[in-house]
């Protein structure tokens, strides 16, 4: 999962500070390497590297990044290498000059390698899926023959690119003296959000980003999401353009957004990250009373900080305490989006420090957000022990990850996951809790759906197995977990597996 941003200031201000405060705001969706393009009179300005947003920009970088339109990315690298090499966003100069940076995961990226090879006639220089994804678009946008494009020219080639591209994907763009483009998949898997808010010359500035977030801090008003298969150009002039660029777009955007990735002050897809949280506890407050009507737990208490918003209304729905038994250090990254099972695990204590009072003598129920490889689960239970606690229960306010998720986030190979091949209480004895409940599926959908009714399917893959894009199949996810682990089959290539994108 990764963050994008593009920003058109039409007073001709510099937006190298406002692509950088954005990238700061959506740090939570990739702390492994950061990038920033900006445009002046057709040529492009560019600063990327591994780490933060604050480590990889200093005061020199930013004097050098002129203009007054620009894209940045941060990556949370899907699998392969963390290079430097991959940081985005990339960049072609033919046609046009293009520079992109992209949220999501290629499933066919493989196949698209070597018709950019054999076909296309275009070269790649690192593994990641997004630059495929550039050279796709590029090559589309050759084909209009045009000593200029014009919007109409993006939409169609985003029209081809669709025709030929498979997974889920929120991309931005910039094309030399054009402007910022961005397109979204015909699934609205990723997220993709435009804004806009008045300047001092009372000009029009336009942002397209991966959460709401982003456009609040920047004092952007929402304009609204890109839909599912559509595609948005921003002018440099300011002109704001909107095409749909699919013949059958379906609205399924990912579900796992909700429960974890996305920042709970987050509206995405008109449904409020926080409320649908919200009313996660509360569904999984009800499913707690009607199986474990005895339960003799005093104190609730959240595994911060995503689970934060579930848990207090679970509390509050079993008439419960709330507390916080856990004290978060600021300064270690998100555990689930660390590169490597082993430094997630090692960083978990790291990053939370419990409050014994809390826990001596009390029998405690901790809620997190979701269970993925439950190692970490593990040793926060266990932490809990060691404070005093007297008996330890555990709920995940989402439904068991039994699949391998293939459109941008870190848990491809079925074999990582716990509740994969594991009965609930077998996962229980695992994670050495006294007691675990999940949240229903059923109720997950339901919680996020009341949000915008008007969505009536989600992607939820990871719980359910039914992958929307319709092109995975067992010997894909098969492949997948051989090459994760480094076992390619002799005579085949790998699938997917070498993309860092988004």
């Amino acid at each position: 999962m990764c963050g994008v941003v593009g920003i058109v200031q039409t007073d001709g201000a510099l937006v190298n500070q406002a692509i950088y405060d954005a990238l700061t705001i959506l740090q939570h969706r990739g702390q492994d390497a950061a990038g920033i393009v900006t445009c002046h009179q057709g040529r492009f300005f560019q600063r990327k590297d591994n780490g933060l947003v604050k480590d990889v920009f200093r005061t020199r970088h930013m004097r050098e990044l002129i203009g007054s339109m620009g894209i940045g990315h941060v990556r949370y690298p899907t699998a392969g290498s963390s290079a430097s090499a991959e940081a985005q966003p990339f960049y072609v100069n033919a046609p046009y000059g293009i520079a992109m940076g992209h949220n999501g995961n290629l499933t066919n990226a493989d196949v698209l390698r070597e018709e950019i090879y054999s076909q296309d006639l275009r070269h790649l220089n690192t593994n990641s899926d997004s630059e495929v994804l550039l050279n796709v678009f590029a090559h589309e946008l050759m084909q209009q023959h045009k000593l200029k494009p014009t919007p109409e020219d993006i939409f169609a080639a985003v029209r081809r690119v669709h025709q030929r591209v498979r997974g889920g994907y929120a991309t931005v763009g910039m094309i030399a003296d054009l402007g910022v483009f961005a397109f979204r998949d015909p699934h609205g898997l990723r997220p993709l959000i435009v804004g806009a808010r008045t300047n001092e010359a009372g000009g029009q500035d336009y942002i397209v980003a991966s959460e709401s977030v982003a456009l609040d801090g920047l004092g952007f008003s929402i304009v609204r999401d890109v839909a599912p298969g559509e595609a948005v150009v921003i002018t440099q002039e300011g002109q704001l353009l909107f095409a749909q660029c699919h013949d059958n777009p379906q609205y399924a955007p990912c579900i796992f957004e909700f429960v974890y990735f996305a920042r709970p002050d987050s509206i995405i897809d008109n449904i409020s990250v926080y409320k649908a949280r919200l009313r996660m506890g509360r569904k999984l407050a009800q499913k707690i009373m009607r199986e474990w009507p005895d339960h003799d737990i005093d104190v609730v208490m959240p595994i911060p900080d995503t689970s934060r918003t579930a848990a207090l209304q679970l509390a509050e729905t079993l008439g419960k305490p709330y507390r916080e038994g856990f004290i978060k250090n600021r300064y270690i990254g998100r555990t689930f989006i660390m590169p490597g099972q082993q430094q997630r695990r090692k960083s978990v204590r790291k990053k939370l420090n419990p409050v014994p009072l809390e826990f001596e003598g009390k029998n405690v129920l901790l809620v997190d957000d979701s269970i993925v490889r439950g190692t970490t689960s593990g040793e926060i239970v266990q932490m809990a022990r060691d404070a005093g606690a007297k008996k330890v229960y555990f709920a995940s306010a989402a439904p068991p990850v039994r699949y391998p998720y293939v459109y941008g986030i870190d848990m491809p190979a079925a074999s990582e996951l716990i509740a994969s091949n594991k009965t609930v209480e077998e996962i229980a004895a695992f994670i050495g809790a006294d007691g675990l409940i999940y949240q229903d599926l059923e109720d997950l959908i339901e919680a996020v759906q009341v949000g915008n009714p008007a969505i009536t399917c989600f992607d939820t893959s990871c719980f359910s197995g039914e992958y929307v894009t319709g092109d995975i199949t067992p010997e894909y996810l098969a492949r997948l977990e051989q090459t994760r682990h480094g076992k390619t089959p002799v005579g085949e290539e790998p699938v997917g597996m070498t993309n860092v994108g988004g």
